[in-house]
């Protein structure tokens, strides 16, 4: 069987690098914002007393994306773009939105998203468009809707949580037909590139399907994808070798685009894991950027230290562009497959569930299950968020320890049958990260937010299971807590870190910056009330403080009300205007 996990060479330490600070990262951008503004967007008009904007907001403090401080300024609208920011006083409007008193920030970019999952069932995005974001980048954790070549069981399955596309240019043309409420960009999953090629099976690429699986990258780039993904606890991504990856990412050095990587492990392994990431990205020569970066399991909360000097060595000494993500919460959500090792999942659902009932290596998979599970904390750390089997509905939202005592039954064959009778398909959300990493990491200047959560509703087709409240709560968290109450950030730096600087790591050219010729994607609302309010027991509740939503210039939210049209599209990448970025 091949190995799943090289091992990773570190490089000698030279001499020490100088620190990054924020302030080093917000003078940059600085720098950079006027200069990407006009190259990547071009001017905008001057405004004058007697113009007349399709909407004008008016009266707000008007933080521009970049990370400086907000301003009294109107914000004028015209054929979906920002035409004038500044005193509008005279101007006309046909809509005009009353924000005194409020922020006016750019649409925030949620750039490590799962809304694709239910934007085809219903594409309202309705949590999404409640936290003030406009736009998903999807394609993460290795899997994407394109390219798929290989019918599954999944996909042949035609509702729109498993629908898939040939190409990246058919998705974004089933988007553009769609209208969803919110943009979508996407990276292209190398789980799905391998999936197509090679199909779920635990052995190295071939020279041809190797060679198939990079033009299959080259094709989705070319076609718009934002960057790649991988997803190396989850199968078939965790099959793929340190060179298979290096091979497909290198497509990416050319266009600038971010290699994003949910790592191979982030817990008992994290700094190995964080040693093929960089190795990845150094022999591709392109952007790292490591998702929801995290240190799980009470054991490894110590070594986030060690964490941010590896990162900051592979960005100093070894030149590699590199940034993260994480949510602000304290819980990770995943399959309960993961609770196994990956080798156990070779050859698909069939194969794993075999294992599972076989008398000598279920007795294997249980030692191992029950190995990670005493790494974080107990079977009552392990919450079920969602089954796909209807009779099993009543667990989703249950601590699986306390749920099986209820039911007469060890935890751990509580879980075996409930992935038995959902063949496998049943969620998890698991309570294993510390608070304090979690502020360190939000304070940190590489972190960007991002929900790695799904697009929910209160009712329809996207109310689903028993989610983790990220999803509903991510993006209004961060300015609720962590600005707000904890004050870990200014208000100016967390727009910076849920704007433009998301927007610049997609290489999304006209978003994420309120300034003259930038897209109209625009966030109204109150620093003082603006909170999350889903929890872990009650989940669908939309978050609160957030006024008004435009998306391409069009009023998606406005006093909690959606608008007459939904004015996403699909975000096509561009390899110009690296802005925003650290030096």
């Amino acid at each position: 069987m091949a190995s799943s996990n090289p091992t990773i060479r570190r490089p000698a330490t030279s001499a020490a690098p100088a620190p990054l600070t924020r302030r080093r990262v917000l003078g940059s951008a600085l720098a950079l914002a006027g200069a990407s503004t006009l190259g990547c967007a071009g001017l905008g008009r001057r405004p004058g007393a007697g113009q007349t904007y399709d909407v004008l907001v008016q009266g707000g403090t008007v933080y521009d994306g970049t990370g400086a401080p907000g301003v009294a300024a109107d914000v004028g609208i015209a054929g979906g773009r920002i035409v004038a920011v500044g005193a509008l006083a005279g101007a006309g409007a046909r809509t005009l939105l009353d924000a005194r008193g409020l922020a006016v920030a750019p649409g925030f970019v949620d750039l490590h998203s799962h809304a694709d999952g239910t934007l085809f069932d219903d594409p309202n995005a309705e949590s999404v468009l409640r936290q003030g974001v406009t736009t998903v980048v999807v394609g993460q954790d290795g899997y994407s809707r394109a390219p798929r070549l290989r019918a599954t069981a999944s996909s042949a399955a035609g509702g729109g949580s498993n629908r898939h596309f040939g190409s990246m240019g058919a998705f974004f043309e089933a988007l553009e037909r769609l209208s969803p409420a919110v943009n979508v960009a996407s990276a292209v999953g190398l789980g799905t590139v391998r999936e197509s090629v090679i199909g779920e099976e635990n052995r190295p690429a071939t020279p041809a399907e190797l060679a198939e699986m990079v033009a299959l990258v080259e094709a989705a780039l070319a076609e718009g994808a934002c960057g790649a993904s991988s997803g190396l606890e989850y199968t078939p991504g965790a099959f793929a070798s340190l060179e298979e990856l290096t091979a497909l990412c290198r497509p990416l050095g050319a266009r600038g685009l971010a290699y994003a990587t949910h790592m191979r492990n982030e817990d008992e392994r994290l700094l190995d894991s964080i040693d093929e990431a960089i190795a990845v990205a150094r022999g591709a020569g392109c952007p790292l950027h490591i998702s929801h970066l995290k240190t799980q399991g009470p054991r490894n909360w110590s070594k986030l230290d060690q964490v941010f000097a590896r990162l900051e060595q592979a960005r100093t000494v070894e030149r590699v562009d590199l940034s993260f993500d994480r949510y602000p919460y304290t819980a990770y959500q995943t399959h309960l497959t993961n609770l196994f090792p990956a080798w156990s999942r070779d050859g698909g659902v069939d194969a794993f569930l075999a294992r599972l009932s076989d008398p000598v290596m279920g007795e294997r998979l249980r030692a191992a299950a029950v190995a990670k599970v005493e790494s974080i904390g107990g079977w009552d750390n392990v919450m079920v968020s969602a089954v796909a089997h209807a009779a099993d509905r009543a667990a989703e939202g249950q601590r699986l320890g306390s749920h099986a005592a209820a039911l007469g039954a060890s935890p751990y064959e509580t879980a075996v049958a409930l992935l038995q009778r959902s063949r496998g398909d049943v969620g998890m959300v698991g309570f294993a990260m510390s608070e304090e990493n979690l502020v360190r990491i939000i304070s940190h200047p590489l972190w960007m937010a991002a929900s790695d959560g799904s697009a929910v509703a209160l009712k329809g087709p996207a109310r689903r299971g028993h989610p983790h409240p990220r999803s509903l709560g991510t993006f209004s968290r961060v300015l609720g807590v962590y600005v707000r109450e904890k004050k870990v950030l200014t208000l100016e730096q967390a727009i910076h870190k849920l704007s433009g600087f998301p927007a610049s790591r997609a290489r999304l050219k006209d978003r994420g910056l309120l300034a003259p010729g930038m897209a109209a994607d625009v966030v109204v609302f109150d620093p003082a009330s603006v909170a999350d309010r889903a929890t872990y027991t009650q989940p669908f509740a939309y978050a609160t403080g957030v006024h008004a939503v435009l998306v391409n210039g069009a009023i998606a939210l406005r006093d909690g009300e959606r608008g007459p049209l939904r004015g996403g599209r699909p975000l096509r990448a561009t390899a110009v205007c690296s802005r925003l970025l650290p030096p």
